[in-house]
């Protein structure tokens, strides 16, 4: 997933994160702004899932995301 592109359009990610990963909190996410590997360790965190499976994860939503 773009760095820059996650950075550029956070809020309008937030809302689409939350509906991907319901586990986050909003808290999670407005610590995160934007950083990839800081949102990988919280799907570690709430979803109990290694690393390379989290970043899997955020790579394969970057399809379903309008940038």
């Amino acid at each position: 997933m773009n760095e820059d592109k996650i950075k550029g359009q956070w809020k309008q990610l937030h809302g689409k994160l939350k509906a991907r990963w319901g586990k986050l909190t909003d808290d999670d996410l407005m610590v995160d702004d934007g950083s990839s590997e800081y949102l990988a360790g919280k799907l570690q965190e709430r979803y109990g899932i290694a690393r390379d499976e989290a970043k899997k994860q955020i790579k394969d939503f970057d399809l379903d995301l309008d940038l």
